[in-house]
């Protein structure tokens, strides 16, 4: 624009001056900008290859396009530990020795370091959390797991179905033909909560705070049943379904006990029975309370006296004596009603009441009264601990010592005392829950995952994708419209997606049988997924 101002006719061509203060005004500029254009068009025209160049940007690159600087400043983050902060970035680049090396005169500022975070990969959000690992690893746990558990579950693969990631069966070698299949079927309960929402979204900028809800809600427990083979536990037809809803709560319908847990498991099997009779069924429980809960006359040394109580010479087959007079020693259970469920006091308490433990059995099989029989001067009276024991072979137990101190024995140590005596007894160690011997009445297995390892049971992620769903569904305080929105999120979990959970769970106790521990089960579960 400038040569060509200079060579306008039509302005009685302007002087050189005149033409490089009008194009200069004509990008509102002035005298500077004026002088280096008549700088630049003189350096053009002894030299067409020297054109001016636009610098703009150029001044402001940054200090992280140098990898080395970059993977330097990373390095220093990590070494501080997990709660880093941007101002650690400004304070380690004001340091005397950091800013000569980079040729700095002042360290950045906040709002650059808190880009600079973002640049060398690091986000403002919550920690990510996997699995549990309180008492994953704990001793007893892991003995359970890899001596027991694991070696029940291979037993049973052979038999099972068992899928690709893409939901189709794997062809395996049946033991032989004609085997029945196995359909292992996992247990699990979890809770919903009427004000549980997504929380995590676009917001647009003209979104303002609304007021809502305090607190989680009304909320709705449901137990149910599920299998790879089939997904929910339903009769083909879907009218009949192993599903609980229970509406858990001390003012509702109280809590879900070992005798709610045995009612699914019978309505599970009567379906089973009834719709899928060519297969054999093993039904997987949570290793909790509820579920391990023996029956109330069960073989247990826990609270065992050494001795026959001193008062047992009173004994007239009710009156237990009181704590410090006992006339004879019983196992302290609930007092329930013909429902099962305990009853309550007026203080709101259980009543309590004593009944006798159930018979032992000796090495071949016989049982082992633990009271005096009839015709005995103590007839019906605990024998104690040390007669119970030399019944049993042990000479000498009445005199070692009830137990050790604290209950906490040597490493190996078997006959250091009474209760740990009677804790290594086949029949004490072997005494089943009242689920399994309710499941094994009626032809069916139960086995019990290891505690603390939610991630051996897929269901857990079934209910994790039926929450995600849920959490999409209209808001309501209405427990009709929880209970609706549950079961519409249930429903809406694909068989596929079953199958590639359980498909993870399976990859969990391979590694676990090679031998990991639970953080490097985690990460080759991860790593190798797609094997």
């Amino acid at each position: 624009m400038f040569l060509w101002n200079y060579t306008d006719s039509a302005n009685n061509y302007p002087g050189w001056m005149a033409a490089s203060l009008k194009t200069a005004h004509a990008y509102e500029k002035g005298p500077w900008l004026a002088g280096r254009l008549r700088e630049w068009v003189r350096a053009y025209c002894k030299d067409r290859r020297d054109l001016p160049m636009n610098i703009y940007g150029t001044w402001n690159s940054s200090k992280l396009e140098d990898e080395d600087f970059a993977q330097e400043l990373l390095l220093h983050l990590q070494g501080i530990g997990k709660y880093v902060r941007a101002m650690d970035i400004v304070e380690y680049l004001d340091q005397a020795e950091v800013k000569s090396r980079l040729k700095l005169t002042k360290t950045i500022s906040l709002a650059t370091a808190q880009r600079w975070m973002k640049h060398v990969g690091y986000r403002w959000s919550k920690t990510p959390t996997g699995q549990f690992v309180d008492g994953h690893e704990r001793v007893d746990v892991v003995d359970y797991r890899q001596g027991v558990f694991l070696p029940i579950w291979a037993e049973l693969l052979s038999r099972t179905r068992v899928y690709a990631t893409g939901g189709n069966e794997c062809p395996i070698q049946s033991e032989s033909e004609g085997t029945r299949k196995v359909v292992i079927w996992n247990h699990d309960e979890s809770t919903y909560y009427a004000n549980d929402r997504q929380k995590i979204r676009w917001v647009h900028n003209s979104e303002t705070a609304i007021p809502h809800a305090k607190g989680e809600g009304a909320s709705l427990m449901v137990a149910d049943i599920i299998s790879p083979d089939y997904g929910w536990l339903r009769s083909p037809d879907g009218t009949e379904s192993a599903q609980v809803l229970f509406k858990a709560g001390k003012a509702r319908e109280g809590y879900f006990t070992c005798e709610d847990i045995i009612k699914q498991a019978s309505k599970a099997m009567d379906i089973l029975e009834r719709h899928y009779p060519d297969e054999d069924h093993v039904i997987a429980f949570d290793n909790a309370s509820t579920h391990l809960k023996r029956a109330d006359d069960a073989l247990s040394a826990q609270h065992m006296p050494k001795f026959s109580p001193r008062g047992g010479d009173k004994w007239d087959g009710t009156n237990w004596g009181d704590g410090r007079r006992p006339t004879n020693w019983g196992v302290e259970v609930n007092v329930v009603d013909e429902n099962g469920k305990a009853v309550h006091g007026t203080d709101g308490v259980p009543l309590k009441k004593k009944v006798p433990m159930g018979d032992g059995k000796f090495a071949d099989g016989s049982p082992q009264s633990l009271y005096y029989p009839e015709g005995h001067k103590r007839a019906g009276v605990f024998k104690g601990m040390g007669v119970i024991l030399e019944e049993r072979g042990y000479e000498g137990a009445l005199k070692i010592r009830a137990e050790c101190p604290k209950f906490q024995c040597e490493k190996g140590a078997t006959r250091c005392c009474c209760r740990r005596m009677l804790y290594n007894e086949p029949d004490f160690v072997g005494v089943k829950s009242r689920l399994e011997l309710a499941c094994e009445a009626r032809g069916f297995r139960a086995i019990f995952f290891p505690k603390f390892h939610c991630e051996l049971n897929f269901i857990e992620q079934c209910w994790g994708y039926s929450k995600r769903i849920y959490r999409k569904l209209p808001a309501s305080s209405k427990e009709v419209d929880l209970e609706r929105n549950v079961l519409q999120s249930l429903d809406s979990v694909p068989l596929l997606a079953i199958r590639r959970f359980s498909t993870r769970s399976l990859r969990f106790m391979d590694a676990y049988r090679k031998g990991l521990d639970g953080k490097q089960a985690a990460w080759a579960s991860k790593k190798y997924r797609g094997h």
